[in-house]
């Protein structure tokens, strides 16, 4: 399959599930289980595919990284157990580390409580020429804090400024936030993995009953899993409020890992195709020194 083809299914994937409006986003709306009409058996396919991607999106990387003026910023936000890590592993395999960093961000220490919610995202935004991972995000502000309250009244924010208004507050300064990367050259691509209950709880059965996998198993998962139809409100919430063409959310079906790699690879490679990234041009006195250079080292 040449580049040219390649890209153009890639543009093709990542705008079915692109959201850049979310006024009339419905997350009911949207199957887990979609696989874009793909069979099970189109699965060999579309690993071979995703291993063409990977190759694809390391030549993009390099450029990125040679051109050294843009930045990539990749979010991911889902439920437990809908596979943010594996994602990342599969379709970043072949990124080189030098230009890649990958960040997770836990509950927030008692320094990142002292300063706002959005410091501590700030002073790991990826270098120009880099991609950047967040594995959860600024997001889990209007996430885990809002079906869990008693997490915002730890932010030590004065009373008078939690009000009722707070999480449409939270939207607008998301917002324009991410407007400004935008406007510094971060480009933002965001990825909710979109996962059901039911297979979240095949996932949960299988890491207690595989004893290689009871290591991913945690009670606080299970804890969070009793949250879930306050957690759905409020991911539809977040990205009807959050979806813009600067940074758009992909709404990633996650019931089939094989598929979610491909929908991630194809909105990853259509992001960095768009930037229309070049290797950096050699003025004639820069080739002039090439050719020197070379003559020399011919001589030895």
């Amino acid at each position: 399959m040449k580049n040219k083809e390649l890209l153009k299914r890639a543009c093709k994937i990542a705008e079915h599930y692109r959201i850049t409006k979310g006024d009339k986003f419905r997350l009911k709306d949207n199957d887990p289980g979609d696989t874009m009409g793909f069979k099970s058996e189109a699965k060999l396919r579309a690993k071979e595919a995703l291993t063409l991607g990977v190759e694809l999106l390391a030549g993009l990387q390099d450029r990125l990284y040679a051109q050294d003026k843009w930045a990539v910023l990749l979010i991911f936000q889902a439920m437990d157990a809908a596979g943010k890590d594996g994602a990342i592993k599969h379709v970043m395999s072949g990124i080189n580390p030098q230009g890649c960093d990958v960040h997770s961000f836990k509950s927030p220490s008692a320094e990142e409580l002292d300063h706002d919610y959005l410091w501590r995202a700030m002073k790991v935004l990826p270098n120009r020429g880099h991609i950047g991972i967040f594995n959860r995000s600024y997001y889990e502000e209007t996430l885990v804090v809002r079906v869990h309250p008693e997490f915002l009244a730890k932010q030590k924010i004065p009373r008078e400024l939690v009000t009722r208004d707070i999480w449409k507050q939270r939207f607008e300064d998301i917002r324009h936030f991410e407007r400004y990367l935008s406007n510094n050259g971060i480009v933002v691509c965001k990825f909710f993995l979109h996962l059901s209950k039911k297979e979240q709880k095949r996932r949960f059965l299988e890491r207690l009953e595989i004893p290689e996998k009871n290591w991913k198993f945690s009670a606080a998962d299970m804890a969070e899993r009793g949250f879930w139809h306050q957690y759905q409100d409020a991911y539809e919430d977040m990205i009807r409020h959050t979806a813009t063409k600067q940074a758009p959310w992909y709404v990633v079906p996650a019931d089939n890992k094989w598929f979610t790699r491909v929908v991630v690879a194809a909105a990853v490679i259509d992001t960095l195709a768009a930037l229309k990234l070049e290797y950096p041009r050699v003025d004639d006195d820069q080739l002039k020194q090439l050719a020197a250079a070379k003559k020399q080292l011919l001589k030895k």
